[in-house]
């Protein structure tokens, strides 16, 4: 996004205008918020902080895209287009004809840029432009309460100066939905596990509804299946499918050194996702809990335990946005308190022969392959998802270290894929 000084290409030129005239749109229709700006452009809009207000009229200064974008000398890069001005003393840069200015930018790009930026899109369906549709960017488009930056101001704001909250807040790994690399559609999900998932949508699409009729026994989820099968991974683009922050939590590390102070740590915990509510608070390890309650002698343990269970009981996804995770790979010790807080049992099994056929064409979707997948599928049985991906990361590694470097993966890489698979297996199980 960056530009040298005089650099006068293409792309820079594009940027700026696309800046300079979506500007003008937002100054002209009230009606449009800080979600109409794209991402890319909200910090230089003045989106920041947990609270953001964008103050109009927004100006447009050299300065400022120094400072925000790395583009140097914008004037000199657009002077010889006609619908560009500078205020010299302000070096304020501003769009002399907004309709003219708008009909040369949708000729030069077309509608690649109309598509990511709302504000755009806006203007040219008002304007009747064909196949512009504002309401289908503005979908996409994902709002400022989805990113980092948010996410880090509204939890700086929550914990101010408090050492204990900032104790607990370490002992969770919290991920924006801009944050989180991969989505949905890169995962290989069952019937089941594709059933929840909309569910919980349509139940976050009418939470009113719900809550009128008293219906809040709803979003406390127990994904349950053998390491590897893909817990975490949906766990984590649920985040970005419904467009909510993720806090995970692993049980055995709240436990502190000071056991009385796992007790608190576990309040303060809950206690920060529903003030970051919405999101997901996904809590792995869950049969920790189980093997606590059954084998811990200490009180404060137990206390812990117990602090655990009765959160649990004050967290809904319906009265206050708390989507609640459990994940175990060992269902069969849970006890009757802690299945029954449950409303959703998912399970996640190893992949059968299609899903693994599935699984390995996803993976390698962005590489190059000359390998019979349905033959693979079937050399591969009892692997997990997991093992899938690591199968494939060391083909690809096998590649990279062949002297032609054709980045194509062969049978012989997959084979040595398969090899280095099957003793991390063989280690892991005899180590048992």
């Amino acid at each position: 996004m960056t530009a040298s000084v005089n650099s006068g290409n293409d792309t820079t030129i594009f940027d700026l205008m696309e800046i300079l005239i979506t500007a003008d749109i937002f100054n002209q229709y009230q009606n449009l918020n800080k979600n109409d700006i794209p991402p890319k452009y909200r910090k230089l809009f003045g989106v920041s902080g947990s609270n953001p207000e964008i103050k109009r009229d927004i100006v447009i200064s050299e300065g400022i895209l120094s400072r925000e974008m790395g583009i140097e000398n914008a004037y000199e890069i657009l002077r010889s287009n006609p619908f560009v001005e500078m205020d010299e003393f302000g070096q304020r840069l501003n769009i002399t004809a907004i309709g003219p200015a708008a009909q040369w930018f949708i000729n030069k790009t077309g509608h690649e840029r109309i598509s990511g930026n709302p504000s755009l899109a806006y203007y040219y369906e008002q304007a009747g432009t064909e196949g512009v549709s504002y309401s289908e960017v503005r979908e996409r488009t994902p709002e400022f309460e989805e990113s980092g930056d948010y996410l880090k101001a509204k939890i700086n704001e929550i914990i101010g100066d408090d050492e204990e909250m900032q104790a607990a807040r370490d002992l969770i790994i919290i991920s924006a939905p801009e944050e989180i690399e991969f989505s949905i559609n890169d995962l290989v999900c069952t019937e089941g596990q594709e059933n929840t998932l909309k569910k919980i949508k349509v139940a976050k699409e009418h939470l009113d509804y719900l809550n009128e009729r008293h219906i809040y026994e709803f979003g406390k989820l127990l994904f349950i299946g053998p390491p590897g099968t893909g817990k975490t991974s949906l766990a984590l683009a649920m985040s970005g499918a419904l467009r909510m922050p993720m806090l995970e939590v692993r049980l055995a590390m709240v436990t502190s050194q000071y056991l009385g102070e796992t007790a608190k740590n576990i309040d303060r915990i809950f206690d920060l996702a529903r003030r970051l509510a919405p999101c997901i608070l996904f809590i792995d390890e869950f049969d920790y809990v189980a093997r606590s309650r059954v084998s811990e002698d200490n009180s404060a343990m137990k206390r812990a335990v117990n602090m655990i269970l009765k959160n649990i009981d004050t967290v809904s996804f319906v009265k206050n946005g708390v989507l609640l995770i459990g994940a175990t790979n060992h269902p069969q010790i849970l006890d009757e308190a802690a299945w029954r807080r449950f409303d959703d049992v998912v399970e996640f099994e190893l992949p059968d022969l299609e899903m693994r056929e599935q699984i390995l064409k996803k993976i390698t979707s962005l590489v190059e392959c000359n390998i019979d997948f349905k033959n693979l599928a079937g050399r591969t049985e009892g692997l997990s998802g997991a093992d899938l991906r690591i199968l494939i990361k060391e083909s690809i590694i096998s590649v990279l270290m062949r002297e032609n470097h054709d980045y194509c993966i062969s049978e012989e890489d997959v084979d040595s894929g398969l090899s280095i698979v099957a003793k991390r297996n063989e280690i892991r199980f005899n180590g048992r």
